[in-house]
């Protein structure tokens, strides 16, 4: 395998970590405004990521890192041709990290709802628009014989990105469910178990019709693979959440994002950014990628400062493991 390929699995690998992490911070983010139903509950949820969320997006950083490094005929089309929806992902970002810090600076009532009203569409933007981004770079964009992308906004609306676009909100929605209800105690425990079975049911519907899609425009036997193991988790995560089985939900949802995530890549595979004016234009994991020389060292650095980078984040987990409910929170801290 050439170190181009190698670095193709890696950032495939960082993504699915993004979205496996992040996904149930806007998840959560999400539930704000459908789960909670007074101030202390909204913040029990937004505790139950509030010493993670920043640490999730370290992913996000390093994902678009190594894009950059190694592969930047494809960062330079990508970041080009999508630059109003990656914008509007990186304003959404800034807003809900000002939002989770500032919503408890005063307590007017006005003031922490309208922070809150942040954190839920901050939330909820960027889980569809990843999801929409996605499906256009499998499907495919107009790209010239430049390397350059020759559509307009408009060409990215169209109805199979679209559709990944619900797949991930709705995917990251449950998956924030199932979280809720591994950290939380009480009623809002309980809520969360009845609501993951709703979104639940919707979700799989929406993940069966964009994989079914995927698997018929462009799939193989190993993508095949990959949207069984998708489907058959999210199945068995909405049985372990009917059963109140928490832990066992949350890891089969995540299971169902990385599945998911992994089929994306392997129908991608050679290509990074396929061409739809010309297959010959396509950006591949060849003619995109940086020289073996700059991928060697990356290699060397991504070998040493990932392991450390894993144990911190799987140590700050671990520190905040346990449960809270409304008896945790302070009248103050509302």
């Amino acid at each position: 395998m050439e170190l181009h390929d190698v670095w193709f699995v890696l950032i495939a690998v960082l993504w699915t970590g993004y979205f496996f992490l992040e996904g149930f911070d806007f998840g959560v983010g999400v539930l704000t405004k459908l789960l909670a139903r007074n101030r202390p509950e909204k913040r029990v949820l937004i505790n139950t990521i509030g010493p993670v969320w920043d640490g999730n997006e370290v992913w996000l950083l390093s994902a678009a890192g190594a894009t950059f490094a190694a592969f930047p005929e494809w960062y330079a089309t990508l970041f080009s041709g999508f630059y109003l929806p990656l914008l509007l992902i990186l304003v959404c970002l800034i807003l809900r990290g000002v939002a989770f810090e500032y919503r408890v600076k005063r307590p007017e009532e006005n003031w922490q709802r309208n922070w809150e009203m942040v954190i839920f569409w901050a939330s909820l933007l960027p889980a569809f628009l990843w999801g929409m981004a996605f499906g256009n770079i499998v499907r495919g964009v107009k790209i010239d014989q430049d390397f350059n992308y020759a559509g307009g906004v408009l060409d990215l609306l169209n109805p199979y990105a679209l559709l990944g676009g619900l797949v991930t909100l709705a995917l990251f929605t449950f998956h924030g469910t199932v979280f809720v209800g591994l950290k939380t105690v009480g009623e809002i425990r309980e809520r969360a178990r009845k609501l993951a079975l709703r979104v639940g049911l919707a979700t799989t519907l929406l993940v069966l019709a964009f994989l079914l899609w995927t698997q018929a425009d462009r799939g193989d036997g190993s993508s095949l693979v990959a949207m069984v193991a998708a489907l058959a988790s999210l199945l068995v995560a909405l049985v372990a959440a009917r059963a109140g089985r928490e832990g066992w939900a949350f890891a089969l949802s995540g299971l169902t994002i990385v599945a998911t995530v992994a089929m994306l890549f392997l129908t991608l595979f050679p290509n990074v950014m396929p061409s739809t004016l010309n297959p010959d234009w396509s950006l591949t994991v060849t003619n995109a990628s940086s020289s073996p020389y700059t991928l060697k060292i990356m290699t060397w650095c991504a070998g040493i400062a990932t392991p450390v980078v894993l144990l911190y984040q799987g140590w700050t987990y671990w520190v905040f493991r346990k449960r809270i409910g409304t008896q945790h929170i302070t009248e103050t801290a509302h």
